[in-house]
């Protein structure tokens, strides 16, 4: 026996935890002033870029003396830039605890090589014992594992008199969790994250500290052309008000702009992370009602509220090995793709099976409300097809 489809559809099915779902409203048309054709360094350009790094500091609340630039390969670029650029002056701290966090560990001890490493690791899920981490040592974290649904529950655990920096990978919370600045000395996040921009553009705040260790230290390597921050051991300044190190797509550089405007028009930070919350609550109150799944964080302390990761706990489910959940899995998200009521919300390919639903502000509750009635109706669907083929 089949269950009834439900009877409407998400109004926007797009659930992937990145690039995300577009600000509710957003057309082509919001892009019509986009500087096309014209050069970054020509006035209007270099105009729109500052905008936008005004603009980010507004919204995410950033203190005046930190700096905001705008650099090339999304995240992963402006991580990179951060960890061959100032790591290598002293110990190093990881905390990791996914796929994304696992992999500036290995990029830290496999590429940089660097000897005097403490890790502290846990795995999907989990998050490690915080209070472990060597305020004389450089600590390096994600805020939010993207690919595991558990974030940082505060900032308290990193020393207010640190001597080492801490470098944040904040690509999954920025723009829907509080960060911390007076803890943090870098943060990097990417445009197509928690307010829905396009590809390939990373942003990297530096805190004063982060800055005089630029000012200070020089790497035992050499850097390529994109990571250099620095010009006769002086910051370049012009990085960090537009100038940027490569370039960049006015187009793209256009659609965050209409990201942040909108961001501002629904409340800023605050009124962002409400609709971030909003939508996790969702999933919460789904979950309370359905024996079947499950939040892979157990701890509501260190879920996250933007890729929010969930498992199947049905036994028929559980009982079947590694791989054959896996596939359930997949195959459950495919039915609804199939109908389209819901888009990429699989689970990372490295991560345990299930779901990955992102809840970001830019995805709306009642969105999230349909998706769970078709996940549910999915469910039916191919546990009844794994009781026939029994």
């Amino acid at each position: 026996m089949t269950a009834a489809k439900p009877a409407l559809r998400p109004n926007v099915p797009h659930f992937s935890s990145g690039p995300c779902a577009k600000r509710p409203g957003w057309t082509p048309q919001n892009l019509k002033d986009a500087a096309l054709g014209r050069s970054h360094r020509a006035k209007i350009g270099k105009a729109k870029l500052k905008l936008a790094i005004e603009l980010t500091r507004e919204v995410l609340e950033v203190p005046a003396g930190y700096r905001i630039g705008i650099v090339p390969a999304s995240d992963t670029g402006a991580v990179e830039m951060a960890l061959w650029s100032l790591l290598g002056a002293r110990p190093v701290t990881t905390i990791a605890w996914e796929s994304f966090g696992e992999g500036w560990v290995s990029d830290i001890v496999k590429e940089l090589k660097l000897k005097d490493v403490t890790r502290l690791h846990a795995g999907y899920g989990e998050i490690p014992d915080l209070s472990r981490a060597d305020p004389a040592s450089d600590i390096v974290f994600t805020w939010n594992g993207t690919t595991s649904g558990v974030r940082v529950p505060n900032a308290d655990w990193i020393s207010a008199d640190r001597e080492g920096l801490t470098i944040c990978d904040a690509t999954s919370a920025a723009f829907a969790q509080k960060l911390d600045w007076a803890k943090l000395d870098v943060v990097t996040f990417s445009w197509q994250k928690a307010l829905g921009g396009e590809a390939a553009h990373g942003m990297l705040v530096l805190s004063p500290r982060a800055v005089a260790r630029l000012e200070s230290y020089t790497p035992a390597w050499p850097l390529p052309k994109i990571f250099r921050m620095t010009k006769g051991g002086k910051l370049n300044e012009g990085i960090f008000e537009g100038e940027t190190i490569n370039t960049p797509s006015m187009l793209c550089v256009e659609d965050y702009l209409d990201a942040l405007n909108w961001a501002k028009s629904v409340g800023g930070l605050k009124g962002l992370m409400a609709r971030a919350d909003a939508n996790t609550k969702v999933l919460a109150d789904w979950k309370a009602k359905t024996p079947w799944i499950d939040f892979l964080a157990k701890d509501p302390a260190i879920r996250s509220n933007t890729s929010v990761c969930m498992k199947v706990v049905d036994p028929a489910i559980t009982s079947l090995s590694a791989d054959a959940q896996a596939d359930f899995s997949k195959k459950l998200v495919a039915l609804v793709e199939k109908e389209g009521a819901g888009y990429d919300f699989a689970h990372y390919r490295d991560a345990p099976a299930g779901l990955r639903i992102w809840c970001g502000a830019t995805v709306e509750a009642g969105d999230v409300a349909l998706l769970t009635q078709w996940i549910d109706w999915a469910f039916a669907e191919m546990k009844s097809s794994l009781a026939k083929a029994a």
